[in-house]
């Protein structure tokens, strides 16, 4: 089946909460999400949502097309954004509204992607009805109150397409007419989509209640959440449903605070990303871990390999989840946003380019000395294993008393919210810029240089 894609154009549905989400931010820190909680709307029409103004200097012209490269930039300068300008730049980070979009576009645009998801999920309903309702436990009042308050979101949302104009009425027939015949020929393995939703059933009910998002009316959100994981799954059978995706999926959630936007902002991150979830992708990002951590920490390497600890299991949830559970939730999810500006990547250009300066000023400086050959540089090795292996060298003596995988589990379980945001960044770019270094030259005969590349590459970012 083939993907299905965005429209590349396109007013929206549903009550803006945002107006009522100030105050104390999840697990009671300050940010943008309050202590009064509800069920996220179908989709946001408020101005901020729809992205009007960025309040980034420099990112946004006169008309709102957003400059992606400044956009990516700032994040990247600031340490990420704050919590009242998280929602309208992730919009854009993550791609539910092209940066070329203007802000006459995107409401027409928010419209088409909320009655397009609108049909996609009632398409597995009337396939599947008896899979519309999660089966609640019978023990667990917290799920019977959440299909409650998620029941009068819907009553509410029925109300208010009650009261639409005829105009918006034919519009929207016009849109779900369009949908209509878009996913006509899409088929589903109902055998595969419902193993899916056994599932996402018992994954949703364990997605993190004690962030201040599922709490009291916000309960209803898990089934939001359930909705779009269901969604996502039976249009992207290619990845389907794997565990994980519920708390990657509920950081979109909590921060956009609408169906339709979680949905799509989900897909796109999904559709870089999906392998991850998959055996072999996610096999191949630990390979590439424990070969950056013997490039770093020789003695650490060899440790873990004689004791049989060198796949590195307890990895999978750091690099699957984006340390979602490593840091404080806030800094969590700041992380998340600086790696997913990709600057820091030995792919990218301002990386690519300092190499090369740094290589030119070696051959004219050591014209008339013998040169010792760079390493050759390991592109694949991603920001996000320069964090990781981070965490590892800052608790290497911890590592190294470790016997078995069980003690190492323990050990790195013990992380849990207690790592420093600041402190492992700093550290984790040192690393990447010492990697950088042996790459450029040889460190060897170039003691008395060895900070130029450093001064050089941060220059390019300054």
């Amino acid at each position: 089946m083939a993907r299905v894609g965005q429209p590349a154009v396109c007013a929206s549905l549903g009550v803006c909460r945002s107006d009522r989400r100030e105050g104390k931010d999840v697990k009671g820190k300050p940010g943008n999400h309050g202590s009064v909680s509800g069920v996220a709307p179908v989709s946001c029409s408020c101005a901020s949502c729809l992205c009007s103004r960025i309040p980034l200097p420099g990112v946004m012209d006169t008309e709102g097309r957003v400059d992606e490269s400044r956009l990516r930039m700032y994040i990247f300068k600031n340490g990420g954004v704050t919590p009242t300008e998280r929602g309208p730049v992730w919009r854009f980070l993550f791609g539910m509204y092209p940066c070329s979009s203007t802000a006459l576009e995107r409401p027409l645009l928010l419209e088409q992607l909320t009655v397009r998801y609108k049909v996609m999920k009632k398409k597995w309903q009337q396939l599947l009805p008896g899979a519309i309702r999660l089966r609640l436990n019978g023990t667990d009042a917290e799920l019977q109150a959440a299909v409650q308050y998620f029941d009068q979101r819907q009553e509410r949302e029925r109300e208010q397409a009650e009261n639409q104009t005829e105009e918006v009425r034919e519009r929207m027939s016009f849109l779900e007419l369009q949908a209509q015949v878009l996913f006509e020929r899409v088929t589903f393995d109902l055998e595969e989509l419902q193993e899916a939703i056994r599932i996402i059933d018992k994954d949703v009910p364990r997605t993190d209640r004690d962030l201040a998002y599922y709490m009291n009316e916000g309960l209803g959100n898990l089934l939001v959440l359930r909705d779009i994981l269901i969604t996502y799954a039976a249009f992207h059978p290619e990845v389907s449903y794997a565990q994980g995706m519920n708390d990657l999926c509920s950081r979109f959630l909590e921060v956009l605070d609408a169906e339709v936007d979680t949905f799509w902002s989900f897909s796109c991150y999904m559709e870089k990303f999906s392998k991850d979830f998959r055996a072999d992708g996610l096999h191949r990002k630990i390979e590439l871990e424990a070969a950056l951590l013997k490039e770093l920490d020789p003695q650490l390497h060899a440790h873990l390999v004689t004791e049989n600890m060198d796949r590195l299991t307890f990895c999978h949830r750091w690099l699957l989840l984006g340390f979602q559970r490593e840091f404080e939730h806030s800094d969590a999810l700041r992380l998340f946003e600086i790696l997913s500006c990709d600057h820091l990547e030995l792919i990218s250009q301002q990386v690519d380019r300092a190499r090369y300066q740094e290589r030119l000023a070696c051959k004219h400086s050591l014209e008339y000395e013998p040169v010792t050959e760079p390493h050759a540089i390991n592109t694949e090795f991603t920001f996000e294993l320069f964090i990781c292996a981070t965490i590892l060298l800052e608790n290497r003596e911890a590592l190294l008393s470790c016997r078995n995988e069980v003690q190492l589990i323990q050990f790195t379980n013990s992380l849990q919210g207690t790592l420093d945001l600041n402190s492992s960044l700093e550290k984790a770019e040192e690393h990447f810029y010492n990697y950088c270094k042996r790459t450029a030259w040889d460190c060897r005969k170039r003691k008395s240089k060895e900070e130029h590349f450093l001064f050089q590459l941060r220059n390019f970012f300054s």
